[in-house]
Order: structure tokens, then C-alpha cells, then sequence
């Protein structure tokens, strides 16, 4: 499964709102229908939103090849920054358009349609490295499964997610393949359902087998010993091991270690954000109040109700078992291994 493609100077994406009903495809052909895609949700999960930002810039790059040199740097700024603001906790969204950015900004002196060729090229490398880099993950991941295991899983982090392959669910593909997945189970994630439209859907159409329920039932499932591992993906890390992960995360890494239960973390090096020592400095992006009180745009609550409706939560490193990236599996102490993999690739 491929839910991003670039054909032709246009970017497809999946409409991830419109499933598990209907496969539909959106055709980008400004950054500003990117941008509104990314702030509607219909392409989400970290590395996916970066891998849309920016092959948006390059839309951008594209449009205004018309600029002299100094006004077509600015433009292209602004494009950035535009694409930036669309949501505030992927850090992947950050750093692939300043890695896109910093390529324009080295040819700075060359012509526009230089510059928007190589921002091209430099965006559908990342494509191709983003589907290498989870099936690498995915890898390293099933070695944590030592027998046929019964694993829990939140939100979706599989191919919607990234470039078509997926860090939590690569991982379970992986262990899969190997004979080492005997159940899953996917929790709903509410407010808007990933987990049951987007994650049963993915393991369903690969045979799979995947269980559905609540949110609210994964503590019995834990606490009955259904389950041996959980794992899912990371829309952020700080230095020392904190994750941003989808709302409802850290309740599963606090049930799972009261229950002794391992609690991995699966996610590029891309979501490390270096730049954070916690995860108190994450921001956490708080999403439109009818997400909770309606499903599918049928209302659930009473007109006027209060609504909280965060759609990150904080995962403290004390309940995290592993980290596993396309690099290796990372383990406490994570300030001290996340310094020394960083000094690593800066190398």
C-alpha cells in the first residue's frame, strides 16, 4: 500500500477521513491544497505529514519559478512556514522542510527552476528513504518477538502513516511474516476512530488477524494477561526519551507497566527532536471540540457541552521498554544512548 504518490507534478494522498468506507484520492496541485489537507487530517500520522509538506513546498517551488533570486528565497520561506503552521506536533513536519529549505538556500545563486528541480528530486529521495527506513525498523522490531505474541496497538502508525510500509505496524508486518504475531489487538482511538478505520483496515487486508475494541477496555485485556507486548508509533521524541505520541499513550504505558507488559516505541530518527530536552517543552495540539462530540457528523452530546480535546499525550522514558529505529533498538538510559546516536550520525 502507497498513500502518497507524486505522478506528474501532482501530489495523490489517500483520503484518510473517507475510510474504511471509500478509497479515495485527492490531487494536490498547489501547496495550499496540501496545507489543507494536512490541517483536515486527510493525510496524518508523523512521517507522512512531513513527506506531504514537502512535496507541498515543492508545488510552491514550482509556482513562483517566475520570482528573480532574493524574492523567490523569500517565497519560498513563506510557503515553508505556511506549511509549517498546520499542526504543531510532528516534528517530522519541521524537519523535512527545513531539510528541503536548507537544499534551496545552497543554491541560492542558481535559477529558480534549478532550485525547484532539485527540491523535487530532494523530496522524492525522502519517499523512497522513508519506505527503506521502515521496512528496516520493522527488521529490527520483530526481533523483539521471541514467540507467537498477542500484541496491543494505538491509533495508527502503519503504511497511512508514512510512505507505505509503517513503524508500529511495520514492525507487527515483520513479526507477522515471521510467524510471530498471533493476535492483535487494535484500540479504537478516539476521538476520530484511527484505530478503527484506519489500523483494522491495514491488517485486515493483509490477513492479519486483529481484534477491535475500546479505549477504555485495554486496561482488562492487560490486566488479564491477553496481551504480551504493546507497541506503537511516536509523533515526537526528546532527548531523554519522552514521546508525543496519539492521545490515550501514556494510559497504555502506565497500564502496561503495572502489569509488567513491555511497552515499545517504534519510530524513524526523522521524530527525534534534539532540539527538546523533555517532553514538557512538546507542544500539544488541541484539535476542533466536534471531533468529540460528534462521530462521522452525527452528534453524540448535548448542544453546548464543554469540550477538551488534546490530541497528543506525553510519555515519560520510566515507561518505556525500547525505542526501535531504522539504526537499531534503543534502551535506558535514553538521555545518554539519544546523545551518543545524535554525535553518531553528526559524524
Amino acid at each position: 500500500m502507497q498513500p502518497i504518490k507524486w505522478e506528474k507534478g501532482r501530489l495523490l494522498l489517500i483520503d484518510q477521513t473517507r475510510l474504511p468506507h471509500r478509497e479515495e484520492w485527492i490531487a494536490c496541485t498547489s501547496y495550499r491544497e496540501v496545507a489543507a489537507a494536512i490541517k483536515a487530517m486527510q493525510v496524518r500520522g508523523a512521517p507522512a505529514i512531513g513527506l506531504a509538506a514537502a512535496f507541498g513546498l515543492v508545488l510552491g517551488a514550482r509556482e513562483y519559478v517566475h520570482l528573480p533570486g532574493q524574492d523567490y528565497q523569500k517565497r519560498l520561506q513563506e510557503i515553508a512556514a505556511e506549511l509549517a503552521a498546520t499542526r504543531p506536533t510532528a516534528v517530522n513536519l519541521f524537519w523535512a522542510l527545513e531539510k528541503l529549505m536548507r537544499v534551496a538556500e545552497e543554491m541560492a545563486e542558481q535559477d529558480p527552476f534549478s532550485i525547484a528541480g532539485k527540491l523535487e528530486k530532494a523530496a522524492e529521495d525522502m519517499l523512497a528513504e522513508d519506505l527503506a527506513i521502515n521496512r528496516q525498523i520493522g527488521a529490527y522490531g520483530r526481533q523483539l518477538f521471541h514467540f507467537p505474541a498477542r500484541v496491543l496497538t494505538h491509533c495508527n502508525a502503519g503504511a497511512l502513516a508514512t510512505a507505505g510500509y509503517g513503524t508500529a505496524l511495520g514492525v507487527i508486518r515483520a513479526a507477522h511474516g515471521a510467524g510471530k504475531v498471533k493476535q492483535v489487538y487494535a484500540c479504537e482511538t478516539r476521538p476520530l476512530l484511527q484505530g478503527a478505520r484506519l489500523t483494522a483496515w491495514e491488517l485486515l487486508a493483509e490477513n492479519i488477524p486483529v481484534t477491535l475494541i475500546t479505549d477504555n477496555m485495554a486496561g482488562y485485556l492487560l490486566q488479564q494477561k491477553m496481551v504480551d507486548l504493546v507497541i506503537v508509533g511516536a509523533d515526537r521524541i526528546a532527548r531523554n526519551g519522552d514521546v508525543a505520541n496519539k492521545i490515550g499513550t501514556y494510559s497504555l504505558a502506565v497500564l502496561a507497566r503495572e502489569n509488567g507488559v513491555p511497552f515499545y516505541v517504534a519510530a524513524p530518527l526523522s521524530t527525534f527532536d534534539y532540539r527538546i530536552a523533555t517532553g514538557r517543552e512538546i507542544p500539544i495540539e488541541e484539535r476542533d471540540p466536534r471531533e468529540v462530540t460528534c462521530i462521522m457528523g452525527q452528534s453524540i452530546a448535548p448542544a453546548g457541552v464543554a469540550v477538551f480535546n488534546p490530541a497528543f499525550d506525553i510519555t515519560p522514558a520510566q515507561y518505556i521498554s525500547a525505542i526501535i529505529t531504522e539504526d537499531g533498538i534503543l534502551r535506558p538510559p535514553y538521555r545518554e544512548r539519544i546523545a551518543a546516536l545524535k554525535a553518531q550520525r553528526e559524524r
